[in-house]
């Protein structure tokens, strides 16, 4: 029944893109620039997980890339690339520069001097989730760079602008906001239908099935793409030829537990540690994760951070945070 398993992947990169194009026209624009020798401007993608962030500045890259024949890429997730020297080894590594470079003991002036000194064709920076970044600072030394264009990826403008000073906030202002909505039902059904029509076999599952997937998955592409995969998964294995609409049921509980546990995996060590207090304590106001959180590591974020990390975390459904003010408090999903 699977034909092509990479097809079931929520990061695999289509050909084509559906229910994308005037987010596609509008960083295509952005980047046009480049084909002439220029840096591209600055952009912003926002929007909930599973909306095609990801995908679509990667797809439009590589559209970029078929038709500018000198061009250097980079993608970086700033949720496992947190620190302002990883971000910067991860960029060298996109040019060939990082062969003499000690994770221990080379300083980060020295990554950035490197990178500053580039000189080569245009080079192209996809920060993902960079409301993650330690370091913000790391922003603004891209900002100036001559040769680098930058497409940042976030959930919400306003938690990356809270989080950066007045410099970085004046240089950001101008920067192309490209917004992304959920999927609607339809589109996710359309999407879905896509993948099963290149990575399973003829009439493996029909629009039924693909419906009740899309409704379970609620707007988010990557929950929907899991729920396919373990209930072709779960097909296969059994040596059925159709994939069913009790199948399907059976895998939506797995397909959600997968990306929740990539989620999970992503965590930086502070914002699993506040994971664990939850799970281990159940709900509790903030005073009291704080506290409980800060006997844990040795070098506790600030109260700030903290609350960054937690509506991220919320916002990927794995804390639930009730209340406001001094009423709220966050328990585990």
């Amino acid at each position: 029944m699977i034909r092509d398993a990479r097809v079931l992947q929520s990061q695999f990169i289509p050909d084509e893109v559906e229910h994308r194009n005037p987010e596609v026209n509008a960083l295509s624009n952005a980047l046009r620039p480049i084909m002439d020798g220029r840096t591209g401007e600055t952009s912003l993608l926002l929007g909930p997980s599973g909306a095609g962030k990801t995908c679509i500045a990667n797809y439009t890259v590589e559209r970029l890339r078929e038709n500018v024949l000198d061009i250097d890429t980079r993608y970086v997730n700033c949720w496992q690339e947190y620190t302002r020297f990883q971000v910067l080894y991860r960029l060298l590594e996109g040019i060939g520069r990082t062969v003499d470079i000690h994770r221990r003991s080379t300083p980060k002036d020295e990554l950035l001097d490197r990178l500053r000194e580039y000189d080569g064709p245009q080079f192209v920076v996809i920060l993902d989730e960079v409301d993650q970044l330690e370091d913000k600072s790391v922003l603004y030394d891209l900002y100036r760079m001559r040769n680098v264009s930058t497409i940042l990826i976030t959930n919400r403008e306003a938690e990356l602008f809270s989080q950066l000073d007045g410099r970085l906030t004046s240089r950001l202002q101008t920067c192309v906001r490209i917004p992304f909505e959920k999927y609607h039902l339809d589109e996710l059904v359309s999407i879905l239908r896509a993948r099963a029509r290149w990575g399973l076999s003829e009439d493996a599952v029909e629009d039924e099935q693909l419906t009740v997937i899309a409704d379970a998955a609620a707007g988010d592409a990557r929950v929907a793409i899991g729920i396919l995969r373990n209930a072709a998964r779960r097909a296969d294995q059994s040596g059925a030829e159709r994939i069913t609409t009790d199948v399907v049921r059976e895998a939506i509980p797995d397909g959600r537990h997968e990306v929740r546990q990539k989620t999970v995996e992503q965590l930086n060590p502070h914002q699993r540690t506040l994971y664990e207090v939850l799970r281990e304590e159940g709900e509790l106001d903030p005073g009291a994760l704080y506290d409980a959180y800060a006997k844990r590591v040795d070098e506790p974020k600030t109260k700030r951070t903290v609350r960054n990390y937690l509506a991220k975390m919320d916002h990927y459904r794995l804390v639930v945070a009730d209340g406001k003010n001094r009423a709220r408090t966050y328990r585990p999903r």
